[in-house]
């Protein structure tokens, strides 16, 4: 909701406000500043763009980003507030499936990547698949996220897999006691920074998760920093400050303590991780060695590389064949609705998967 200051714009924005539900922002303007592209988000639906005459005080219908969304059944998305065990208060946004009774649902935990970015209210391609296969979606904005001020920016500073980690256990604490979801089928999915933390739910707290998907994530901090791109050096003093500083013996056992890898022999769950062969930012590496790690402990993980991607999956051949698998495996874990893969992986797609089966 606006609020308008400027009294030579109230009367716009009053106007533009009953043009359509969404949410509004004004993105672009004539150099008269006379006419206005406006552009409506809504959680449920695309993008859609009006023209704003402000002399005649009308808008004008423009086109919808993607009108094949437009009358389908999607579910919405419900900002909540989450009181974390330490007190802070944590924005989440809940996407519940159209059409299902909202309670003692399946969940997919869904880590936005960064840390330092945010999930913000609106269509989500992610949240609306996995809520049409039958799953409840919890997307939190622990501490270190963007957007809620410096204090909870700072709060997340050197709580790689402590307090971060602990937002997100109480994110689903929340969720179960609220009645939505089904405490005993629960999985985590996210990627980068979320796949990093997919990785802490599955060694960290293997109890609470019944499976992970982890999409480019962390496996190692301190190798993690070893091999980041040359255009990362600039900001290298800011992941000492936030993450912890590899090279000072004062941080050691906090990045040990906050990489998965060294847990590894405590991942019992089923476990899915999607990796770029060319991934400038998350090495493979990341990737690989907690596999072998996995597998030498006798636990069970899914490895799917894509030989022509980097930092997550650019093209669609490989997205899809990603989800495809990735719905397959949280129907096996969950009990969800899939569409299994027609073929041994989606035509053009470049993947190639490793299975590890646990060792009984």
């Amino acid at each position: 909701n606006w609020k308008v200051i400027d009294p030579a714009v109230k009367a716009d924005f009053e106007g533009i406000a009953k043009l359509d539900p969404g949410d509004f922002q004004v993105i672009n303007r004539d150099h008269a500043n006379r006419t206005w592209l406006v552009a409506f988000t809504s959680d449920r639906g695309p993008i859609k763009y009006y023209s704003w005459d402000r002399d005649a005080k009308k808008g004008t219908y423009l086109f919808s980003a993607q009108p094949k969304l437009e009358g389908l059944q999607l579910s919405e998305m419900k900002p909540v507030v989450i009181t974390t065990r330490d007190g802070l208060k944590m924005n989440a946004y809940l996407t519940l499936p159209a059409g299902l009774p909202p309670k003692n649902l399946p969940m997919v935990l869904f880590v936005h990547g960064g840390p330092w970015g945010r999930d913000v209210w609106g269509y989500s391609s992610y949240a609306q698949w996995l809520s049409n296969r039958g799953y409840a979606v919890l997307q939190p904005n622990f501490r270190g996220s963007t957007g809620y001020g410096k204090k909870y920016l700072h709060a997340g500073d050197k709580q790689w897999g402590l307090k971060m980690h602990d937002d997100l256990i109480d994110a689903v604490n929340w969720a179960v006691k609220q009645g939505y979801v089904d405490k005993n089928r629960v999985a985590i999915m996210g990627g980068s920074y979320g796949g990093y933390a997919t990785l802490a739910g599955m060694t960290f707290t293997p109890d609470v998760f019944s499976c992970g998907v982890d999409i480019v994530g962390p496996s190692n901090l301190k190798t993690l920093i070893a091999a980041i791109p040359p255009y990362w050096k600039p900001i290298r003093a800011m992941f000492d400050a936030r993450m912890g500083n590899v090279d000072d013996p004062k941080d050691a056992d906090l990045i040990r303590n906050a990489s998965p890898l060294f847990k590894a022999n405590q991942i019992k769950k089923p476990l899915l991780i999607g990796q770029g062969a060319n991934d400038p930012r998350v090495n493979k590496a990341e990737s690989e060695q907690i596999v072998e790690a996995i597998e030498k402990n006798g636990g069970a993980v899914t490895y799917v590389i894509y030989s022509d991607e980097g930092h997550g999956f650019a093209r669609p051949e490989n997205r899809i064949d990603f989800n495809a698998r990735a719905e397959t495996f949280l129907a096996q874990c969950l009990g969800g609705r899939s569409e299994p893969l027609p073929c041994e992986r989606i035509p053009g797609s470049t993947a190639t998967v490793r299975v590890v089966s646990a060792k009984k």
